[in-house]
């Protein structure tokens, strides 16, 4: 499922062209060619790519160039905060995760009709949503050796961003902005009321049953940690079976690491369970995934099945909204059930035991 098209592309080119020329004074004949929506984008960013030329002490230059904006209209999260993630990305570039190189944020919501933020373009692929990669695109054609490689690039670079230390990069402004005294407290209280704003007045029993199970059973003492928060391979970049880029931070927080681990089971679970297909050949099983994430970051898996309902549960919350967008873009009708009888909640269901 995609995005129906948002802007007028001349429009944004024109805005875009006279911004970024006033970014590079030494720089002329400055132009925006190729612009495009990503053949794949999400549905809670604003994503376009094009190519900057422009000519320099008489050098004809091109760059591969992305805009991230801040989403506008039928969003998905309550809140969306651009700025910062251009933040944590600057601050995580040099520890060595691999990320696009940042060059501006612009606040100024008169240029683009959003904040926004331009980045480089990271060349190599990326596992694709539509459709789910163990159903078709790229990865589906490859030998399972390069599956095999991917993931566990993949999940090297998780472990990775779960040995840094928040204090000492000053990741502190990172944190659910919620009442709580633990993270998961924290979190719990943010997805209630993100359950409140996707759903007033309605009831999503899977949802609530979900809730209710969560916060009986939270876990104390737990670790702390920067968790990437959408960590999936699907939001990463990789280029033959290596890992070049980690992309979409609009979910990071600080908290138990084994919460990015369970999103990362349980998300590929969607893309083979969730849509009644098998997992490709050369993927590794959950169990060996855990013990070499285990063995990557030094840290023991204590709660990953809380974990597990906790990112089916926040998967579940999320497609509310995302049913919502189909449904103002016209892709669904008005009486559609989509917010329910979707592939995320029956994989709620089967967590708690409970009937969809």
């Amino acid at each position: 499922m995609q995005r129906p098209p948002q802007r007028d592309p001349d429009a944004t080119r024109e805005r875009l062209t006279t911004w970024l020329a006033a970014k590079m004074p030494e720089a002329s004949d400055v132009r925006v060619t190729n612009l495009a929506n990503p053949s794949a984008t999400g549905f809670s960013s604003d994503t376009l790519l094009f190519d900057l030329e422009w000519r320099e002490h008489g050098a004809a230059r091109t760059r591969p160039l992305v805009v991230r904006t801040e989403p506008r209209g039928v969003t998905v999260f309550p809140e969306y905060e651009i700025a910062k993630q251009y933040r944590l990305m600057q601050i995580l570039r040099p520890t060595g995760i691999p990320l696009p190189e940042t060059l501006w944020l612009e606040e100024d919501e008169s240029i683009l009709g959003a904040p926004f933020f331009v980045m480089a373009r990271v060349a190599g692929r990326i596992p694709t949503d539509t459709p789910p990669y163990h159903t078709g695109g790229w990865v589906a054609e490859v030998e399972p050796a390069e599956r095999a490689a991917l993931w566990w690039s993949g999940l090297e670079t998780l472990a990775a961003i779960h040995r840094l230390d928040p204090e000492t990069l000053g990741l502190g402004f990172v944190d659910t902005a919620a009442a709580g005294a633990t993270p998961i407290e924290r979190q719990l209280a943010y997805y209630r009321r993100f359950l409140d704003w996707a759903a007033p007045g309605r009831t999503h029993d899977i949802c609530e049953a979900g809730y209710e199970w969560l916060v009986r059973r939270r876990p104390t003492a737990e670790p702390g940690a920067l968790c990437w928060g959408d960590a999936r391979i699907g939001n990463m970049i990789f280029d033959r079976g290596r890992c070049v880029a980690v992309l979409d931070w609009e979910m990071a927080t600080l908290g138990n690491p084994e919460q990015d681990l369970a999103w990362w089971l349980f998300l590929d679970r969607h893309h083979s369970e969730g849509v009644s297909a098998p997992r490709l050949p050369g993927f590794p099983s959950a169990e060996e995934t855990v013990t070499r994430y285990t063995e990557l970051s030094g840290r023991p898996v204590r709660h990953l099945h809380y974990y597990e309902v906790f990112a089916a549960f926040r998967f579940a919350v999320i497609m509310i909204r995302v049913a919502q967008q189909m449904i103002a873009a016209g892709v669904f009708p008005p009486d559609s059930d989509f917010a329910t009888n979707n592939t995320v909640t029956p994989l709620l269901a089967r967590l708690l035991e409970v009937e969809p």
